[in-house]
């Protein structure tokens, strides 16, 4: 840790209050300062505490104006928020925190502001670079590695230190090819003069994190109960433990698309349905009125309810050991893509599936295009999908690199626009996480996460979510004298003519 002499402003932060890596970290005057974090440490929270300090500390003692930038609303909400706090804490006068909307020349920002009695402000801004035009004081940058323009960011927040001003860089990593950790890497060799912190979930917990969460909830502390809460973190981030919560970057030029590329896009109210079934299942003669009471119940209402819109669907198959994920878009306007529910299938039967799939595409309104997984046992599944809605409404894709490296950029080029509406889930998160960059080409890696439901997940949104985007990219109409699909199957379902047996292969048939 960086042993330094407390400045006036942090010196007013009660040692108390904080643990001694987030004293370290504020007690340090380094004009640009980063720290290399592992994620639910608190780093921010102390951050805060700063911030309201420097804020409300008159312009002889070090006040200033303070810029926090992070790289999503509710980051720029909770922030505000502590200093709020903090600034009750020490019972000096600010305004409540407030919503502004400031206005730049490509579209409007949303601002949170608290302002104080010194005549300074703690102002959370969104990402663009040119926020930062015209600007003095001390900018925060928290979460960098997840910003899309790092290094326009850095590049403009520098500026601020022509008069005076501040830069504080906090994230963990996102990837050894990260311009977060080439810029730490700089810094270790002596090409850049910043002060570079590094705190392991490990450190944290060492110099005392979980008692401090233990004194918060009420609630005694054990080293038991310790070492059961640090398994617990480490099992639910899996693969990930080793560059989430122990500051090593991932090799290979890290995840393709971006934590903040998909939490733009989430949006409140879009269900995400599971079902589930023993490995008993499959020889339950029922399975059938099983799954298709289970469509009724849970699938028509949602169909029911979506608009009479252009509707396309991408699936990645399981059945076993990975999701079978459905994903649908409609089409709501040029650029904007909207998801009525993702349904995720885990250990249901190749029939079973089928009805599901049937069920969907039978049902929801002007079904216009559909790309299937074809690999492996996904083939059986997707060729019954082409015959009965035919080829020009249904392709079988073979995945591989050079389909992934053609239409991966144009899915993350999507999000980045922010055409597409996804679900809040922390599993999708993860899941697009799973696309990394070898050799300059987007593929699937090999690792596994486990899901908020504790079972194994391997990128399953993100690959049905880039096969129902190329659905969405399909031009044209259905050819002249199409087949058109037959009758919804939940109007002319009857479980005694759709009986399956097993064959050799492995697939399932319609017995005779």
């Amino acid at each position: 840790m960086i042993q330094t002499e407390k400045t006036p402003v942090a010196a007013g932060v009660s040692a108390a209050l904080l643990l001694p890596y987030q004293g370290d970290w504020i007690y340090d005057p380094a004009p640009v300062k980063i720290s290399e974090k592992s994620r639910r440490i608190g780093m921010s929270w102390g951050e805060a505490a700063d911030a309201a300090l420097i804020a409300c500390a008159e312009k002889a003692a070090g006040g200033m104006d303070v810029w926090y930038i992070g790289y999503n609303k509710d980051m720029a909400k909770e922030f505000i928020r502590d200093v709020a706090a903090w600034a009750k804490a020490y019972n000096v006068a600010c305004g409540d925190a407030t919503e502004e909307i400031l206005v730049d020349e490509n579209k409007d920002i949303l601002t949170y502001v608290v302002y104080f009695a010194s005549g300074f402000r703690v102002t959370a801004l969104s990402s663009r670079p040119s926020n930062l035009r015209g600007k003095q004081g001390c900018v925060i940058i928290d979460e960098a590695a997840f910003h899309d323009d790092l290094e326009g960011l850095i590049k403009a927040a520098m500026a601020l230190l022509i008069w005076g001003g501040k830069v504080r860089i906090i994230s963990t990593h996102n990837g050894e090819d990260n311009p977060f950790n080439i810029l730490i890497k700089e810094c270790r060799a002596g090409k850049k003069p910043y002060s570079v912190h590094r705190v392991t979930f490990r450190d944290a917990l060492r110099q005392g994190l979980y008692k401090r969460i233990c004194q918060q909830a009420g609630k005694p502390w054990t080293q038991e109960a310790e070492d059961a809460w640090a398994d617990e973190m480490y099992a639910f981030y899996g693969d990930n433990a080793a560059e989430e919560l122990d500051v090593i970057p991932s090799a290979g030029g890290g995840a393709y698309i971006s934590r903040i590329l998909v939490e733009r896009c989430q949006a409140d109210g879009i269900p995400v349905l599971r079902i589930e079934r023993s490995d008993g299942f499959v020889e339950q003669n029922n399975r059938l009125e099983d799954i298709k009471q289970w469509c009724d119940d849970n699938l028509k209402p949602l169909i029911d309810n979506m608009p009479g819109l252009r509707t396309v669907f991408g699936q990645d198959f399981g059945r076993s050991g990975d999701l079978s994920v459905m994903w649908l878009l409609q089409q709501h306007g040029p650029f904007d893509w909207r998801t009525p529910f993702i349904l995720e299938l885990r250990n249901i039967p190749f029939d079973c599936q089928q009805l599901i799939l049937f069920y969907i595409l039978d049902s929801v309104p002007l079904f216009f295009h559909a790309k299937f997984d074809s690999r492996g046992n996904g083939q059986s599944h997707a060729e019954a999908a082409l015959q009965r809605y035919g080829s020009h409404r249904v392709e079988c894709v073979m995945l591989s690199l050079p389909w992934y490296n053609e239409h991966f950029p144009k899915y993350k080029a999507a999000l980045e626009s922010r055409y597409i509406s996804l679900p809040k889930s922390e599993d999708i998160v993860a899941d697009h996480r799973r696309v990394i960059l070898i050799k300059g080409q987007p593929k699937m890696d090999d690792k596994h996460d486990k899901g908020s439901d504790g079972k194994q997940r391997h990128g399953d949104t993100a690959v049905s979510g880039v096969l129902v985007w190329a659905a969405a990219n399909e031009e044209g109409e259905p050819a002249a004298g199409a087949q058109v699909p037959p009758k919804p199957i939940r109007e002319t379902f009857k479980p005694e003519k759709l009986r399956y047996r097993q064959t050799a292969g492995g697939l399932f048939r319609r017995a005779s």
